[in-house]
């Protein structure tokens, strides 16, 4: 299934469904695409001139493929312009993640400062892209392509504290308005900075995560291009804490993050 065809099938009540193995994660669905899930769930239940500002996502556990995942939404406060919702994916009975919401209108404001410049990066076609390779890459990398442009590959032992590049759904896509939903599938599809100091694989994974979005999101295609890149701030007993940001190929600013992981070597 497509990443559309499952947004889809969320927005439907009650919101319900399966995974699919090829959006596989080794034994876990993944995050990037639950949290989406979890999230189209939760804007559903938001009035539409209220724009999701942040999200803080805490994956309790796995989620597995092919087992029924059940959504669900609480609204803990509507205020004059912003909205506290917290929703629940759950699967066998049991919380796999949990993800709290601000959603907030727009206001006046006298005050307006400007991103920092994107950074440099080559062109994508110049960048070394990530292949999938059926029983050697997660299986959801069939469905987005990641070109390196800074730092190395994972397990490659390169010891850089940045990593990042361009990022994009591939294979067959539906041509479409990048939404949120989007830039958490895009975000998230870049494997822990830290995986690139190993020299053999080992397991990595998110353990919570923070996003917030530049509004109104950028008028962009699910065919076009993103610029990502993170950095690795500390490391140490088996847990790194990083920052990263999004931005379109012009340069401008879609989405900042922060995500503590956990490295099992």
């Amino acid at each position: 299934m497509r990443f559309s065809d499952l947004l889809d099938a969320v927005r439907s009540s009650p919101h319900e469904l399966s995974i699919p193995a090829e959006w596989a994660q080794g034994r876990a669905s993944f995050g990037g695409l639950v949290a989406a899930l979890q999230y189209e769930a939760m804007r559903a239940k938001v009035p539409a001139d209220r724009p999701v500002r942040s999200l803080a996502i805490t994956f309790v556990g796995p989620a597995e493929p092919d087992v029924p995942i059940r959504f669900e939404v609480e609204v803990l406060r509507e205020g004059k312009a912003v909205s506290q919702v917290l929703g629940r994916a759950l699967q066998n009975g049991q919380v796999v993640t949990l993800v709290q919401g601000s959603f907030g209108a727009s206001r006046p404001s006298e005050i307006e400062v400007v991103a920092e410049p994107a950074p440099e990066m080559k062109h994508w076609d110049d960048c070394q892209e990530l292949p999938y390779i059926k029983g050697v890459t997660p299986e959801f990398m069939r469905h987005l392509a990641m070109r390196w442009s800074v730092g190395g590959l994972p397990f490659t032992g390169n010891k850089s504290r940045d990593m990042g590049g361009w990022v994009r759904l591939r294979g067959d896509v539906k041509e479409e308005a990048v939404t949120e939903a989007h830039i958490l599938a895009l975000v998230d599809a870049w494997p822990p900075a830290l995986l690139p100091h190993l020299k053999k694989p080992a397991a990595g994974s998110t353990l919570t995560w923070t996003i917030e979005f530049v509004q109104p999101l950028q008028a962009l295609s699910t065919l076009d291009w993103c610029k990502y890149l993170v950095e690795i701030e500390h490391a140490r007993d088996g847990y790194g804490h990083a920052a990263a940001a999004l931005w379109s190929a012009e340069g401008q600013l879609i989405a900042l993050s922060r995500q503590t992981v956990t490295i099992f070597a």
